[in-house]
């Protein structure tokens, strides 16, 4: 047994039943304690456009969720949800839309508990995220931290170093890479050294700058991308009946699609489904508040609100246009897979798009291109906060050289390894998170009854920000 077929095992360990059950359960538990707190998207909607003049906080809440949302609109989203079909069958999409339904609830709980724990380091700067919320929820009266409280932020944080050097940085480079190849017989290495090379500019110039180019970047990128999608379902809008009826069917039945050229079964469509889906929107992974906690605001809920937009955009949205677009070009041309030899998701998204003359292709690699480049920007400010949470302000620029690194070599041949190892890496993250979420979930949800539901959304009431002394956890000292 060769490393690749370890991993697969391993990825097939970790996204079993039991993950699929607690993420799921996570979702629904927190939609209950939070009273259907999706039903409140029209006023999360507003609020994301709205300024929180003011309030505390190093960039805007629509700076906030456009970042955030930059570092979630990745090959996720397309390369993600064609791997979804592609091996969980047509019935995973299901099951990513309504992990995208359900996750808003998670969001907003991860979201509300990060920013109620935030905290400041010496230069003034809001941290917030699991491992803050690990250590600032359960410190004791002396200021001590339990040793349960941090090893969960410390595994948190390690495991979600891991998950950044893979989904921020080679997946995404890998997949700019894969098209830009395939459809203009581009070098790998002359790609990667550009897109790597130009994001360590915009990288370096901080926060700012990311937020800055994010708010620009985010709706032309969504905009476009949806009317080329739209475009192509036109043209297949005879296959559009067909596609929501194999969704449907195959989610809930062990049935084969496409010559059984996809994969079938509802442990299956479920397995990917969710683990996609997370890939896409992140709900429960954690990393949203990393960014989140840093956003102007009044209360906490006000930015979750606004961060529980993102599941909604990324994959009740985006996704579910990608997958309707996926399925109904298999539906029109069956045996596709087959006579394009689809050996994996990137693969497949080339196939399905180039199925669609003159414009399917530029569609494609616009979406894979700006999808992927906004999140190697957003994900390196994920990995900057987790940085200086482990090892302090000195190890940071040699986290961004590393990251920049990985990029390259993603870009350059180790993607299809990336992929696995970042599944791997996206379930030991959510763990702790999750757990973090569920714990917190009673606490956001009676919270959540006094600012949203009993109409206080704009009452400017703080949890107490404390001080972070610059030094490792590992080094820290006990107050």
């Amino acid at each position: 047994m060769n490393y690749i077929e370890v991993l697969d095992s391993i990825d097939a360990a970790v996204w079993g039943p039991p993950m699929i059950i607690l993420l799921l359960g996570c979702h629904i538990y927190t939609t209950i304690r939070t009273k259907g707190i999706q039903r409140k998207l029209p006023l999360a909607l507003k609020l994301s456009i709205t300024k929180d003049n003011g309030a505390q906080g190093d960039v805007s809440n629509f700076g906030a969720m456009a970042t955030s949302l930059a570092s979630t609109l990745g090959t996720g989203s397309i390369v993600g949800v064609a791997t979804a079909v592609l091996s969980g069958g047509p019935g995973a999409v299901l099951w990513m839309w309504l992990t995208g339904i359900l996750g808003m609830a998670t969001k907003y709980t991860e979201v509300y508990a990060a920013m109620k724990y935030r905290v400041k380091d010496r230069q003034g700067h809001m941290m917030g995220g699991a491992m803050h919320v690990w250590e600032q929820r359960y410190k004791r009266p002396d200021g001590t931290v339990p040793w349960w409280a941090k090893f969960m932020a410390i595994w948190f944080a390690v495991m979600a170093c891991l998950t950044i050097f893979g989904v921020g940085s080679a997946v995404q480079t890998s997949a700019i890479t894969s098209v830009a190849q395939a459809n203009f017989g581009v070098e790998p290495w002359i790609v990667a050294a550009i897109v790597c090379g130009s994001a360590l500019l915009i990288i370096m110039g901080g926060l700012g700058t990311i937020s800055n180019i994010c708010e620009k970047l985010v709706p032309i990128m969504g905009v476009a991308y949806i009317l080329g999608c739209a475009y192509i379902l036109v043209c297949n809008w005879a296959f559009i009946g067909e596609s929501f009826r194999l969704i449907f069917e195959c989610a809930f039945t062990p049935r084969a699609a496409f010559g059984g050229a996809v994969g079938s079964g509802i442990i299956v469509a479920l397995q990917f489904g969710c683990a996609r889906g997370l890939f896409s929107n992140e709900a429960g992974l954690g990393t949203a508040p990393l960014i989140s906690a840093a956003a102007e605001s009044k209360n906490p809920a006000r930015q979750a609100l606004v961060s529980m937009t993102g599941p909604f955009w990324c994959t009740v949205v985006i996704c579910f246009v990608t997958a309707l677009v996926i399925v109904s070009s298999l539906c029109a041309h069956p045996t596709l897979i087959q006579d394009a030899g689809v050996t994996n998701g990137a693969t497949l998204a080339n196939a399905v798009f180039a199925t669609i003359p003159y414009v399917g292709a530029p569609i494609l690699m616009l979406g894979i291109l700006c999808f992927a480049y906004s999140t190697i920007i957003g994900w390196s400010y994920y990995g900057e906060r987790v940085t200086l949470y482990l090892f302090g302000r000195r190890w940071v620029p040699l986290y961004l050289g590393f990251y920049i690194c990985m990029g390259f070599l993603g870009g350059v041949g180790v993607g299809d390894v990336a992929w696995t190892a970042t599944d791997i890496s996206n379930a030991l993250m959510a763990l702790p998170n999750i757990l973090m979420v569920l714990l917190c979930a009673g606490m956001v949800g009676k919270e959540t009854q006094h600012y949203v539901y009993d109409g206080n959304i704009d009452e400017e009431l703080r949890a107490d920000i404390h001080e972070l002394p610059e030094k490792s956890v590992f080094t820290r000292k006990k107050a």
